[in-house]
């Protein structure tokens, strides 16, 4: 029996018992008290026929009676005993319940089978066959349904199996002394089928533990490495969101000096490249306050406003953007529109940021070939489709793309730029729009990405173009009066006053307060005053605008800000000044300054 038992304490040569966790371990140490407080449990119960038995065939049955009593108090001290037990795996650690506990489970499976062996020799040699027959059985049958569920821990088990069935068997002659040479191989023979069924059983609870124990681990992995993501993802909107205005400098006095530049080019040769660069500058910003305005609506900074948007035209805007980086790769980039009629309902941030995702996704992972950008009808949406001759999406890999931080494996071989957010801020965009999205894709052969949105209605087509001109308007006539701006930022200051110099403004430049009132102690007579909200002296920039305006009565004032949800900007546009927000389109302010400035000045260049 020994022989037979020792190379199963491990069950499995990959897994043991002792590989478990302490919380596994406490498990299955559970399992395993359970049935053996369940066996003590049923086995007076299954002796009382068999005392009655032995009685109905006129024989003294009291020794029977006896063990069966003994067992009965037994089963009560047992109950008591996993009363405690149950308050112990309550309120201690798995791994101390253990240390406690292990070794009087285990005296519990040793006890418990020598009392069943007992039975045996109570009734050895003053039964007739028959009896003890039955009862051999019985008592098989007990062994087998314990070598299932007493096996997860498997050192009780063998206590439990190797006192009761090996006493069995060593008191055969006993039992059977006129069959003893029959039943005695039958008593060897189930010990070795007993053996390989309980390790069997055994490997199957550690590898069910082991499977629990990987799944919970996967589990917090996951948890963890989503709570990271998204503690990454609010810092940065966090962080586009509180340094906005310090981000917003450089692209706003690029954008003014770029203009400034082409009022006095006279070069004809060197306008499409001027423009070409004004366009390219235009797309910059628009995508970088798209970025921006998409970590404040993240932060719930900003509510999502759906207007009539015009597909055409944004399509056209993103191919401009995309069209240097597809002729330098000899990428053919095609754009099939509506004519027009693509009108949809949609945030215009939004919807801007989900279409640059798509197309710079689509650039990123083709190689050869071509991508196009088309628009179609669905019904009563709009499709916009991003088609590419790129890798492709493994159908196993389809659903996960859209995962934050998810890329696939061929795609880190292609470009290990990226950080897999472009396909996942574009479901979070189509989320937030009420807008429906997708793809189809066979590996290898390319890919079509589409974000489907609601058409608006024929009366917001009006009001659509309506804004589509009012952003467009702009002169190219010279203006005449004067300007002081106060920002404290040295580049912004030289593209300011480049600006209003080519268009024929005089210009004051300050930095702070003390020196813009030097300015107007000079004598300097302002027609208009910008001030920059944010000044580094830590002066209120709202505060100096409201004490020039009040120095400066007849001239016109508005703010200016890289920010958007700053307490002074709201406090300034609910007392009626005007605040502009950085970067400034160039042409909107010439706009607004032909408004502002004196009428009779104005000069054809």
């Amino acid at each position: 029996m020994a022989a037979a038992a020792d190379p199963i304490e491990a069950a499995d040569d990959d897994l043991r018992f002792e590989d478990l966790s302490a919380e596994g371990q406490a498990r299955l140490l559970d399992m395993t008290h359970n049935r053996l407080v369940y066996g003590i449990t049923i086995i007076p119960f299954v002796a009382m026929p068999f005392v009655y038995w032995k009685h109905q065939l006129d024989q003294n049955a009291l020794g029977l009676a006896v063990w069966t009593l003994a067992y009965f108090a037994a089963l009560a001290a047992v109950r008591l005993q996993f009363r405690q037990y149950r308050q112990d795996r309550a309120r201690l650690c798995p791994s101390e319940a253990i240390a406690r506990w292990m070794p009087v489970i285990l005296r519990m499976a040793l006890g418990h089978g020598l009392g069943l062996a007992g039975l045996v020799a109570v009734i050895a040699g003053r039964v007739p066959f028959e009896f003890a027959l039955l009862l051999y059985m019985s008592l098989a049958a007990i062994m087998a349904a314990n070598a299932t569920h007493q096996s997860p821990v498997f050192r009780a088990f063998k206590r439990f199996f190797n006192a009761a069935w090996g006493g069995c068997t060593l008191l055969t002659p006993w039992a059977f002394p006129d069959h003893w040479h029959l039943v005695m191989p039958l008593c060897i023979s189930y010990i070795l089928s007993i053996h390989r069924h309980s390790s069997i059983a055994h490997r199957f609870f550690l590898q069910q533990v082991k499977l629990e124990q990987d799944s919970k681990r996967l589990a917090e992995d996951y948890r963890r490495a989503k709570e990271q993501a998204e503690a990454a993802l609010y810092a940065k909107n966090r962080f586009l969101t509180t340094a906005a205005h310090d981000l917003r400098q450089p692209v706003h006095a690029m954008g003014f000096l770029i203009e400034s530049i082409s009022r006095r080019n006279q070069d004809p040769a060197l306008r499409p490249a001027l423009q070409d660069l004004r366009q390219s500058v235009q797309s910059v910003t628009q995508m970088f306050n798209s970025l921006l305005d998409l970590s404040k609506i993240e932060l719930g900074a900003q509510p999502v406003k759906l207007q009539p948007v015009a597909l055409d035209p944004l399509m056209a805007d993103i191919a401009t953007l995309f069209r240097e980086e597809a002729l330098a790769r000899n990428i053919a980039l095609r754009v099939r529109g509506s004519r027009g009629k693509a009108l949809v309902s949609a945030d215009p941030l939004l919807l801007r940021q989900s279409m640059v995702n798509l197309m710079q996704n689509a650039l990123r992972y083709t190689q050869r070939g071509g991508v196009l950008m088309a628009v179609r009808r669905r019904g009563g949406q709009w499709q916009f489709e991003v088609w590419d001759t790129g890798v492709g999406i493994a159908e196993a890999d389809q659903q996960r793309v859209y995962s934050p931080f998810f890329r696939p494996e061929h795609a880190w071989r292609i470009d290990n730029a990226g950080h897999g957010l472009g396909l996942a801020v574009v479901a979070r965009c189509a989320d937030l729009m009420g807008a429906s999205q997708g793809l189809n894709s066979r590996e290898g052969l390319g890919s079509r990405f589409w974000l489907r949105l609601p058409a608006a209605e024929i009366g917001e087509r009006r009001s659509a173009v309506r804004d589509s001109v009012a952003l467009t308007v702009g002169g190219d006539t010279l203006l005449h009066g004067s300007c002081l701006v106060v920002d404290d930022e040295p580049q912004v200051r030289s593209a300011w006053e480049a600006l209003l110099c080519a268009w024929g403004i005089g210009a004051v430049c300050v930095a702070s307060a003390s020196e813009a009132f030097a300015a107007l102690d000079s004598g300097f007579e302002p027609d208009a005053i910008f001030c920059d909200q944010r000044l580094r002296s830590g002066e209120s920039g709202f505060e100096l605008l409201q004490a020039l305006l009040e120095r400066c009565p007849q001239a016109a004032g508005a703010m200016i800000s890289g920010e958007f949800d700053s307490p002074a900007l709201a406090q300034a546009e609910q007392e009626g000044y005007l605040v502009l927000h950085k970067p400034l389109d160039p042409k909107a302010l010439f706009t607004l300054l032909s408004c502002l400035l004196p009428a009779s000045g104005r000069d054809a260049v």
